[in-house]
């Protein structure tokens, strides 16, 4: 008799972090492959290849918790933003220290700027200041704006890097900064939570954001909200949409990673073995797998078209979809 219990996916476990996993990014697609950095309360910034999880090494440095790790698109340049009051810029091949910016308090959130040309840095955390730093002259002062009307939570360029999204500690909704001017250009509205989670896929058409209720998807180049997905049951904490495959991913407070179809808004897959909230989950560019970092101080690494592939499985196996759970978790 075939079977009707769905598989159930054993994803890449990345150990390595002793404490909570607070952001997670992939680079895009470089000669070298794609890679992921990785943001942790342990103050043990990491970077992994992107599609195996293997380490690859620690930016080593930081006396403090490490709330943001990033790549910039050429994935050469890493930055961190850090609660011992610094941000620091790293070279990403070698790990070695280029620099570090002192500010007077917790920094929350470090974004480059888009393209493989571009070499300007935003700040952002608990002084409630924008500073943009000018790598190619990082002796001279940042160009700053603020004071923002809460502590900054994230920041990420958009609109040929002339725009800034920023979203805050407490405050809902997300402002736009306009650069050239040095104020918020315009508001867009959440649901009524801060926003604790902000996405513009690398396609650059589409702005994903999380505020614990639900997830909005935006129009990159208009702002205008496309459509919005009410989590039930959880508090929603972050998302992550693969266009390319007309599916989203989030996490939350429920410790479960969910896959869910674009369109219908219907739950694809529920991933389960985190053992505790779910803070960040993001695809890899392309969208064949996702990875999400959690609380229990793990990355895990999913496939996107597990339950496909084990569907198509399981019907070479006359219909028995338990045993295609052996050898696809991989």
């Amino acid at each position: 008799m075939a079977s009707t219990r769905k598989p159930v996916q054993t994803p890449l476990v990345c150990h390595g972090h002793t404490r909570p996993i607070v952001e997670l990014q992939f680079s895009p697609v470089t000669p070298d492959g794609i890679f992921l950095a990785s943001a942790s309360k342990d103050g043990q910034p990491m970077l992994r290849n992107g599609e195996t999880g293997d380490w690859i090494g620690t930016f080593q440095g930081h006396k403090g918790a490490v709330w943001s790790c990033v790549l910039n698109d050429a994935a050469v340049i890493g930055a961190t933003a850090s609660a011992d009051f610094t941000a620091r810029v790293w070279n990403a091949t070698t790990g070695d220290e280029l620099h570090a910016f002192q500010h007077k308090h917790i920094v929350r959130s470090v974004s480059f700027a888009r393209g493989d040309g571009a070499w300007r840095l935003v700040t952002g955390g608990a002084e409630k200041l924008l500073r943009i730093y000018d790598l190619q002259r990082p002796e001279a002062a940042p160009t700053q704006f603020g004071p923002a009307p809460d502590n900054i939570r994230v920041t990420h360029w958009i609109a040929d890097n002339n725009l800034l999204l920023v979203s805050y500690l407490d405050k809902p909704n997300i402002d736009v900064w306009d650069v050239r001017s040095g104020s918020v250009a315009r508001t867009l509205e959440s649901s009524g939570g801060a926003v604790t989670s902000i996405e513009v896929t690398p396609c650059g058409r589409y702005i994903v954001s999380a505020d614990g209720k639900q997830v909005d998807f935006r129009d990159a180049a208009s702002f205008d909200l496309l459509k919005s997905h009410v989590c039930e049951g959880y508090e929603v904490e972050s998302a992550s949409y693969a266009p390319e495959k007309k599916k989203f991913v989030t996490g939350g407070s429920d410790m479960w990673v969910r896959l869910l179809d674009f369109d219908s808004g219907a739950e694809l897959e529920v991933c389960k073995g985190h053992h505790g909230p779910v803070h960040n989950v993001r695809f890899t560019p392309g969208g064949a797998t996702y990875a999400s970092g959690s609380e229990d101080g793990t990355i895990r690494i999913w496939r996107t078209d597990f339950q496909e592939r084990a569907a198509a499985a399981a019907a070479d196996n006359g219909g028995d979809a338990a045993a295609t759970e052996n050898g696809l978790g991989g």
